[in-house]
């Protein structure tokens, strides 16, 4: 695709999808691209180019497998043209791949009110996977309320416990709803599966302490309402507008992103002398080569 490399990075941390890096490191001979070309690559695109042809598809296999592996980090590779990639220009290439990790923050927002619609666009810009969904089947076919290209999906639902017990395990559930009695019930719901690590509700305090002693009458334990925070968003930042009510909710989420998350995808790096010698180990063959390359181009 024509997307510049740093644009294509740009939109996948901001949907929060997962890719690798590709750069040229380093060249000798006759080779397609200079040093410092980059690339991007994803499961399903490539964006820019690292020279094209046979070289271009063995670095973007190479990516890919490391995308299936759910690797991460830095690795690098050497890429003899004649040898591996069967091209006549007969130099050598050496390729680091930066792999990055897609979004493993999950969050289902239920309802569409006032509030969620500011809400969403702020969201949307976090690395993020966000499912919104609502009980008014109309909204579900709106794409205008969401940007184009966004890590947002649209969803209706009609029986919100199937559509609780079908999210993804870690998923943070936001509940906005118009219907109270509906609130309570996605509550419910949701802390009843101990998977799912937040549950936040819009609402007063007087509502809050009102869903608090029903929840524990259904069954529920006081370390199950650990989990549960009514009415969402930071005491620090107040208002009633929908706007300053969306900022409240999504500090919150961030703030507590910042201090709860678990999962840290270990980074291997490589050492300068590990980078050092990568560069300079050309098999003996393709050495051969560009020095009659040379050669020729000094006759």
């Amino acid at each position: 695709m024509n997307k510049p490399w740093y644009m294509a990075v740009a939109n996948c941390h901001e949907i929060g999808e997962a890719y690798v890096l590709v750069t040229v490191l380093g060249t000798s001979g006759s080779t397609p691209r200079e040093p410092g070309a980059k690339m991007v690559v994803t499961a399903e695109h490539c964006y820019d180019t690292i020279g094209g042809g046979q070289l271009e598809y063995l670095v973007t296999q190479a990516a890919r497998q490391r995308l299936q592996d759910g690797e991460v980090g830095v690795d690098m590779r050497p890429f003899p043209l004649a040898a591996e990639a069967k091209q006549c220009c007969g130099g050598h290439v050496s390729v680091m791949l930066e792999a990055f990790a897609p979004a493993d923050w999950r969050l289902a927002v239920f309802g569409a009110g006032h509030v969620a619609q500011q809400l969403i666009p702020i969201l949307a810009r976090m690395p993020a996977k966000i499912l919104w969904l609502d009980n008014r089947f109309d909204f579900a076919l709106d794409r205008s309320l969401i940007p184009e290209g966004s890590n947002v999906e649209l969803g209706y639902f009609e029986d919100p416990v199937d559509t609780i017990l079908e999210l993804p395990a870690a998923t943070e559930v936001i509940i906005l709803t118009h219907d109270h009695a509906l609130d309570f019930e996605l509550c419910k719901v949701a802390l009843e599966r101990p998977d799912i690590p937040f549950v936040g509700c819009i609402g007063s305090n007087t509502k809050a302490k009102r869903f608090e002693q029903r929840l524990l009458k259904t069954g529920l334990n006081e370390s199950d309402l650990q989990r549960w925070v009514c009415p969402i968003g930071l005491p620090e930042v107040p208002g009633k507008l929908p706007i300053e009510v969306a900022v409240s909710i999504s500090a919150q989420l961030v703030a507590r992103r910042q201090l709860h998350s678990q999962h840290r995808h270990d980074r291997r790096g490589l050492a300068w002398r590990e980078l050092k010698d990568a560069l300079a180990s050309e098999p003996e063959n393709s050495s051969r080569k560009t020095q009659l390359d040379n050669d020729q181009e000094v006759r």
